[in-house]
C-alpha cells in the first residue's frame, strides 16, 4: 500500500505542480470547448489522453523508445499551441457542440506528453525490474489530477457562462488565446536547435 501511495501521489503532484503548468495548459485547451452536459465526451477526453501518455510512458520505461528530452520539451508546448489554435479557429463550431477534434488531440498529443513524463518516471523507478505496477499507480495519479483540473475548468466555464452571461464562443476564444500566448513563450524558451 505504501508503494501504491508513493507512485500515485507522484503522478498526482506531477500534474498538479504549478511548476509543471504545461500539463495544466494542455488540459485547459482540451477541455474548454466542453460543458458538464457533455460528460461522456469529457470522460473520453480524459481517458484518451491517459491512454496516449500511458503508451509512450510504458514504451519509454521498458526502453522500447527513447526520445531526446529537449525535443519533447519543445513538442509539448507545440501541442498546446496547436490545440489552442484549433479552438480559436473552430470556436463558433465548438460553441454549438461540434468539438470532436479535441478527442483526437487528446490521444495523439497524449503520446508526446507521455514522453515528457517518461524521464521523471524512469528516474523514480530507477533500475527496478517491476515497472508495470508502479507505471499503473503513477498513471492513476495522473488520471485523478486530470479529472480535478478538467472539473475546475468546467466549473469556471459554467460559472462564467451561467452567472456572468459570458458567451460560450467568447469563453473558448479568450481561454484558448491566453493559453496560446503561454505556449508561444514556452516554445521560444525551449527551442532545441
Amino acid at each position: 500500500m505504501t508503494d501504491f501511495l508513493l507512485y500515485f501521489k507522484m503522478g498526482l503532484y506531477h500534474v498538479l505542480d504549478i511548476n509543471a503548468y504545461d500539463h495544466i495548459l494542455f488540459l485547459i485547451v482540451l477541455a474548454v470547448v466542453y460543458q458538464f452536459k457533455q460528460w461522456k465526451k469529457v470522460f473520453w477526453l480524459i481517458t484518451l489522453f491517459t491512454i496516449g501518455h500511458s503508451i509512450t510512458l510504458a514504451l519509454s520505461a521498458y526502453g522500447v523508445i527513447n526520445v531526446r528530452a529537449d525535443l519533447v520539451e519543445f513538442l509539448i508546448p507545440l501541442t498546446i499551441f496547436i490545440t489552442g489554435a484549433a479552438n480559436v479557429l473552430t470556436a463558433k463550431k465548438a460553441s454549438v457542440g461540434k468539438e470532436n477534434q479535441n478527442l483526437l488531440f487528446a490521444l495523439f498529443f497524449g503520446l508526446i506528453h507521455g514522453l515528457g513524463f517518461s524521464n521523471y518516471f524512469k528516474m523514480m523507478i530507477g533500475k527496478s525490474s517491476d515497472k508495470l505496477l508502479p507505471l499503473f499507480e503513477f498513471a492513476l495519479g495522473i488520471e485523478v489530477a486530470q479529472v480535478i483540473i478538467v472539473l475546475v475548468i468546467l466549473v469556471i466555464g459554467s460559472l462564467l457562462q451561467g452567472i456572468l452571461g459570458v458567451n460560450r464562443r467568447d469563453w473558448i476564444l479568450v481561454s484558448s488565446s491566453i493559453v496560446i500566448g503561454f505556449a508561444l513563450q514556452m516554445m521560444i524558451d525551449r527551442v532545441f536547435w
